[in-house]
Parts: C-alpha cells; structure tokens; sequence
C-alpha cells in the first residue's frame, strides 16, 4: 500500500494485484520449466505507457522466484545503462541480483552458496578434511569447464575470491568479488592477488553471464529471469549509439536461441512505437525478423506463447476492478473495514476512474499509476484516519503538475489547436 501511495509498483505481493494476467499464466509457467529443465527463453512484452509492463515483469519475477529463479531487473538508460555496452548491463545484472533469500545484490551470497555446495560434493565424493581445498579446486575447474573457454577469467577470478576468503583477507576478497561483478576500478592489487588484469569489456560479458548461470544453477537456482525495461528508450539515443544496441539486442537473442545461455529467461519491454516504428526494431531488419509477431487479430486471440506479446492496457471497467481489489485488501487491514467498503463502493470507485481519466486527457488506459495512487493516498487513507470524512462530500481529485510524470502530463495537455482561428483569446 505504500508503494501505491507513492506512485509506484510494489515490489511484492503482485499475485494479489494481478488484472488481467490470468491469460499468460499458463505460457509463462511453461517456460520457466523450460529454462529450469536447462532451456533458455526470450520474450518482448508491448505495451503503451501505462499498460503494465513494469507491473508483469516484476509479477513474472515473483513466480519465478517461488521456483528457486534468481531475477535481475535492469532499467536500459543512454547513460547509465547503453545497450551496446554490455559490460555495462552485465554490472547492472549482478547490482540488481535477487533471490527469494537475498536483496540485491545477492552475487556475493550466490556465489558463497556455490562454494558450500562443492564442499559438500567433495566430501559426499569421500574427500577428507586435509584434502578438501585441493577438491573443491578440482570441482571449481570442472563445472566452469565451458565458461573457461569462453571467459578463463571468471573461473581464476572465483579461485581467487576463494583463496582470499581461506586466508582471511576479507578485503581482498570483497574487491574480488566486485570484479567478478563486472566493477570497474577495482583495486590493481587486488587483481593480481586473484591473477587477473584489466576491467570486463564488451566481449567478455558474455562469458561472465554464462559463468553466472553456472553458479546460479549449482547453487541450487533453477535459473535466472533478466529483464531488460524501458528498451524504447534507444529511439532517443544518437543514431550510430542507437545502430550499436539494436545490434546488440540482435546478437543477445541470437545467443538466447543458439542454447549458449542455459538458464536464462530473457525479458525486454518496449512501447509499440519502439517495435514497429523506423527509430526502433524496424530499423535492423535482422531484429524484426525475429521479433516479427501478427497482432492484426483479435486481441482476445494472441498467442502468449509467441515471442512478441502485448498488454492491452486498461480499460475503465477493468481500472474500477483494479480498484475494488485494493479497496478490499487496504480494508483487511483498516481500523474501519465497513466505512472503507460503504464509502469507496463500486460506484465511486468508478466515478473516481471516470475523473482520473478525464485529467488525462480521457486516457484511462495510462491512468492506473495516478489512479491507484490517488485512491490510497486521497481517499482510503483519509476514510481510515478521520471518521466524518466523506469522499464525495470532502474531496474533489486535483491533479496538478507535480502528481504527473513527463508522459502523463502530456496526455494531460491541452489538445493543440488546427489553426490560429481555433484560439480562444479573453478580449
């Protein structure tokens, strides 16, 4: 309830908020046991602002978790996070690591996991106590024996992590771990105590992200879910930035599809401008080819087991029902569950949504942020709190400049006029 007072997703307990996902259960349970039996999945979600994306991606995190998925959710920004830069993305993944055990970043406790585990096999394997160190070692080397081709500095970097760790040189292991985690500037002495050099670049991130899943699924992880938010932003970036990420995306899902990133389920999000317009995938043919998905049909009829799907966005029935579920949840928990229920009944939750949709320009379908937050904060607090108040006698919804996001004032400007006849002046 109070990342709904402020505006935002919660970052929990969505299954109790979900509207309207019941369709994409089935699919998205299906291929998380495809990625958990060893598969890896890509999938694009659409949807114009205000449809859900973030709110699905963070829902379809929290099922994967419930089935031992790490999940990384990282925001793709021209500065902090360029696409083409996947040293970049990969340092933000492992930022942004979780588990149903640990917040982020939960690189370090994975890889600790990790290591317990290969202890344990050790000693399962009849390894004694003098001789586990020299066991664990073989075992590191074995499982990482394809990443070792692919990115030898990952599995010499856990080595070192280790070796510090025994030797009680915490710092040392702290600044390892870090560059394990694709950190730059990691102290030079640090580097060579681990027998590493350099800063992760561009081409080694893959490497790293394959040694990850590794550690990951030894770890007792069925895989890991990375989202990559908000990839229309690459229509705004310079054109030959821009040209780089595309490509980038391109060869991503290219390595999703060859099987070299078991365990991973990949997820993007992206406005329906961004997948069919020239500044987006449309610009790289090679991309849209494989992003190509038919949504002429009924949108009742979309195939979510397709690589492309779209969220259809509110509608001012389903924004009322929306609005029912968190009236009733908010008063599980009230002082006064019958005032809450009277007086924010069906009737004026739809009035509400009514209004919130008429300050936005009639746009309900971008109206669930500033609807919800406008229904907690404005309304259901105040019912809770002060005994007298009414929402229909007491409040009047004011939305002004600072309750907007950039997107939503724009639904919410006045619509430009045809011609300088059509201006309205006070004489």
């Amino acid at each position: 309830m109070d990342a709904l007072r402020r505006g935002a997703v919660p970052e929990s307990g969505l299954d109790l908020l979900a509207t309207g996902l019941g369709r994409f259960e089935q699919a998205v349970d299906e291929e998380l046991d495809t990625v958990a039996a060893g598969g890896s999945v890509f999938k694009a979600v659409r949807g114009e602002y205000g449809s859900g994306k973030t709110f699905f991606t963070r829902w379809l995190g929290e099922r994967a978790k419930r089935r031992t998925f790490a999940v990384a959710e990282v925001q793709v920004s021209e500065t902090e996070t360029p696409l083409h830069k996947l040293e970049t993305v990969y340092r933000r993944l492992t930022e942004r690591l979780t588990t149903a055990s640990f917040l982020p970043s939960a690189l370090r406790p994975v890889a600790d996991a990790w290591f317990y585990a290969l202890e344990e096999d050790a000693l399962a394997d009849g390894a004694g106590e003098s001789e586990l160190p020299t066991a664990v070692d073989r075992l590191l080397t074995a499982r990482l024996a394809e990443v070792s081709r692919q990115a030898p500095a990952f599995a010499t970097a856990l080595r070192g992590y280790k070796q510090s760790l025994d030797a009680g040189d915490e710092a040392t292991a702290a600044a390892v771990m870090s560059w394990l985690g694709g950190q730059p500037h990691v102290a030079a002495a640090a580097r060579r105590s681990a027998g590493v050099r350099g800063d992760l670049d561009h081409f080694g991130a893959f490497g790293f992200l394959q040694g990850l899943l590794t550690v990951l699924r030894d770890a007792g992880h069925a895989g890991l879910v990375l989202v990559l938010d908000e990839v229309e932003t690459l229509q705004r970036v310079r054109s030959d930035a821009r040209d780089k990420a595309l490509n980038a995306l391109r060869q991503l899902i290219d390595e999703v599809h060859s099987g070299r990133f078991p365990g991973l389920y990949l997820v993007i999000t992206g406005t329906p401008a961004f997948y069919d317009g020239q500044q987006g995938v449309q610009r790289l043919a090679p991309l849209a080819q494989r992003l190509a998905t038919d949504f002429t049909t009924d949108p009742r009829f979309d195939n979510p087991r397709a690589v492309q799907i779209r969220l259809p966005g509110f509608t001012e029935e389903s924004l009322t029902g929306l609005g029912a579920t968190i009236r009733d949840l908010y008063a599980e928990g009230s002082r006064s569950p019958d005032r809450i229920k009277q007086l924010a009944d069906d009737t004026y939750l739809t009035d509400l949504a009514r209004s919130v949709g008429g300050a936005l320009g009639g746009k309900v379908g971008v109206a669930p942020r500033l609807y919800l937050k406008k229904l907690v904060g404005d309304v259901l607090d105040r019912i809770d709190q002060f005994p007298d108040f009414d929402p229909r006698t007491h409040y009047k919804l004011t939305v002004g400049s600072g309750d907007l996001t950039a997107t939503e004032r724009n639904f919410a400007a006045p619509a430009p006029v045809a011609s300088a006849d059509d201006l309205e002046l006070e004489l």
